[in-house]
This record gives structure tokens, C-alpha cells and sequence, in this order.
């Protein structure tokens, strides 16, 4: 999951959906040793044990926390989100002269 649509879905998931991301990503992961989303110095592995520890249902988590609670394990969730693409950017209309190539008058 990118950063960019982790923090949209953090500032609405609530407690339970965390809950379903985690039990999800707990039986989806095959590999625990890959490179976390978050912090490029540890893997997944390393990701689970600092963000589910950091997980309490019954408690209000820190947007900080559900941001990167998402961005590493929400591709486990994101079926439940709406997130807004991106959208084509319409073309620009450019300027155009051909070049001039005779040689600049003096003046003389």
C-alpha cells in the first residue's frame, strides 16, 4: 500500500477494521523477512511485532500509528475503502513556433 492512500484510510478505519486488517495479514503473508512499506531498515517481521504491539481495540490509536499500521499491512483491507484515483491530468495545450535558422540582421 502506498502512503498516499494510507493516510486516507487512516483518518476514517476504525478499531475493528485494524483488527480484520491484522488477522488478514497474519494468515496472508508469506514472507515475513521481505522489506517493510514503512522503514525500508526492517522487514515485515520486524513491522508486525512494533505496530500489533502497539494495537489495543480498546483504546483511541494515534493517527501516526494507524498510518503506519496501514501502510505496511492495509493492502489486506483495502477492499473496504473507496480510495479516489488519481484521475487523468488533461494534456496541456504547448506554444509552438518552428525555428528560425536565417542569420540575425545587424542592422548595417
Amino acid at each position: 500500500m502506498n502512503r498516499r492512500n494510507a493516510k486516507i484510510i487512516a483518518e476514517t478505519i476504525t478499531n475493528d477494521q485494524l483488527e480484520i486488517m491484522f488477522e488478514r495479514a497474519k494468515i496472508g503473508i508469506q514472507d515475513w523477512s521481505k522489506v517493510s512499506n514503512v522503514n525500508k531498515g526492517m522487514s515485515k517481521g520486524v513491522a508486525w511485532n512494533i505496530l500489533y504491539r502497539a494495537f489495543d481495540k480498546t483504546k483511541e490509536i494515534h493517527h501516526l500509528g494507524k498510518l503506519n499500521m496501514v501502510h505496511e499491512f492495509g493492502d489486506f483491507i483495502v477492499d473496504e475503502f473507496d480510495i479516489p484515483g488519481k484521475g487523468l491530468t488533461p494534456a496541456l495545450e504547448i506554444h509552438h513556433q518552428e525555428p528560425n535558422f536565417s542569420p540575425i540582421s545587424t542592422g548595417d
